[in-house]
């Protein structure tokens, strides 16, 4: 009997949830030291570029708004926040319990299948990176950076945001051979869509041929959903911005399942 395609329809149950409960578990004991890592590097880059950088720049035309820097870079730094961490823990944390570790293989001789347990994998990275931002936020409200009531909001756009970069991060942890070939990934995919996804300068300041590209990238689309509600706005073209986010989550979820079965041979 020929072996199943590897692009099959997923196999989820709810036996995702124990792998899940295990993650969170073990995360447990760490969840402080975890925790002041995630925060620390945005808000250095909040507090060096937001008030440094801040005070050269001041405002930011933003439409026919100006708004201060820092509340331009903190609303761009948030979704980058929430990328770094979901990308990390699919990536690095992931990686050691599927190769390293070998906690996969045995979390797969329980009745749980490969893909309840990338579904498992890639729902606490988002996890992870849900409540780094909210650790983030708070932070924010407390300096007073914005007040919006529009940025509760901004908490599940953020939530699929990172599902869709750790979906993204899981096809690299499926093709990786070790932690080396992550370096790759932030280097020449993660760095460059910082900088070209508006985070912390417009975009109206890329080349018209460099702006087409921006427009389809992952943050990009996350960023235009987020920035407007830290200015107490509405997105504008909220439904074209949230349906590139979605599909880049379902596809990603979709190839990163089928590599993760054809390394597996599942």
């Amino acid at each position: 009997m020929d072996n199943p395609s590897i692009w099959r329809t997923p196999q989820i149950s709810g036996r995702w949830w124990p792998v899940f409960l295990r993650n969170l578990l073990v995360w447990r004991k760490l969840a402080i030291p975890s925790l002041v890592g995630n925060i620390a590097e945005p808000l250095m880059w909040l507090v060096a570029f937001g008030y440094g950088m801040g005070a050269l720049v001041g405002q930011v035309r933003m439409g026919d708004q100006q708004v201060p820097y820092i509340l331009f870079l903190a609303s761009g730094s948030i979704c980058m926040s929430a990328m770094n961490a979901a990308s990390f823990e699919a990536l690095y944390s992931a990686f050691s319990r599927m190769h390293v570790q070998k906690t996969w293989e045995g979390i797969m001789n329980a009745p749980v299948n490969l893909d309840n347990l990338v579904l498992a994998e890639l729902l606490w990275a988002a996890f992870k990176s849900i409540f780094t931002v909210t650790a983030i936020l708070c932070v924010m409200l407390a300096l007073g950076i914005s007040h919006s009531p529009k940025l509760l909001v901004a908490l599940p756009v953020l939530l699929v945001a990172g599902i869709m970069f750790s979906a993204i991060a899981l096809i690299f942890n499926a093709l990786a051979k070790g932690y080396d070939f992550f370096t790759y990934y932030f280097t020449l995919v993660l760095t460059p869509m910082m900088f070209l996804s508006g985070v912390f300068f417009p975009r109206d300041q890329l080349p018209a041929a460099v702006r087409i590209v921006s427009d389809w990238l992952p943050l990009t689309n996350a960023v235009e959903l987020v920035r407007p509600l830290f200015m107490d706005r509405w997105p504008e073209h909220a439904l074209r911005h949230g349906l590139v986010v979605l599909a880049y989550a379902v596809g990603a979820f979709w190839v990163a399942l089928a590599l993760t079965r054809k390394r597996f041979k599942a």
